[in-house]
């Protein structure tokens, strides 16, 4: 089988299995976790908070770049689909205009604010790695499949378009209105899991570095609030149509 077939072959599998993608590491961040908690060690309590703040942020920023392809997102694109590739139409505005795969920008601004909050230099340096090899061939995969179905519309969208690195010059305007709606139906277990992660992480951190179970009054109350937002937008969104959008 040619390299470009292979590619394409692996891509679509590991596109298939994307959201257990995370486990993968799972074995090494277990012995990471036992170096863990750097800051509060050799700094005092505030630094750690602060770090976790800003690790937390950075996993939010990837959140919000999500929600913004999502609540400009016309219905079968830009979805969640796990068994093969999807596009009814090609996606060429809004962050589409300045990033071929701006999704992924966000899972890997969401996962790299949880790999920083683990505060090990060799661990954060082959999550990274792994990411990228991993969504790399993923994305191969999907270009193959959008180049075949869109021709040249999607070969000129390319040239002109970063693959990973935003080029904001490029902006267009979105053909469809934003629609929180959307983002709330789609995106609300994502918001869940980022906030269950860090929460987990915390507790796995003081577990591993001092042998106890403590869990933060701060991670507590995140958690709790996450848990019930997630459970009223699961329940809007599986028993109403309040969160359903014509179109989306």
């Amino acid at each position: 089988m040619a390299l470009r077939e292979e590619f394409v072959k692996s891509g679509n599998w590991l596109f298939r299995w994307r959201s257990y993608f995370p486990l993968f590491i799972v074995p090494l961040l277990l012995i990471a976790l036992r170096e863990s908690k750097y800051l509060e060690r050799n700094a005092g309590e505030t630094a750690e908070y602060l770090w976790e703040g800003l690790c937390a942020v950075l996993s939010f920023s990837g959140l919000i770049v999500r929600c913004m392809v999502v609540g400009y997102a016309p219905k079968r694109t830009s979805g969640r689909n796990t068994d093969k590739q999807k596009a009814e139409t090609l996606n060429t505005t809004g962050l589409y205009s300045v990033i071929r795969h701006p999704l992924y920008l966000g899972n890997f601004l969401i996962f790299l604010g949880m790999v920083l909050f683990i505060q090990v230099p060799w661990f954060i340096i082959f999550a990274v790695l792994s990411f990228w090899l991993y969504y790399e061939r993923i994305m191969f995969a999907e270009e193959e499949f959008l180049r075949e179905k869109f021709g040249e519309p999607f070969i000129r969208w390319a040239e002109k378009t970063p693959a990973f690195l935003p080029k904001f010059s490029n902006w267009q305007q979105p053909v469809l209105t934003f629609s929180l709606r959307n983002v709330l139906k789609r995106e609300y277990t994502a918001f869940f899991l980022i906030i269950a992660s860090f929460t987990l992480l915390d507790i796995a951190g003081d577990l591993f570095t001092k042998g106890k179970f403590h869990i933060d009054i701060m991670w507590l109350i995140s958690f709790i609030f996450g848990l019930v937002v997630y459970v009223i937008l699961r329940t809007l969104k599986t028993k109403t149509k309040i969160l359903h959008v014509e179109g989306r």
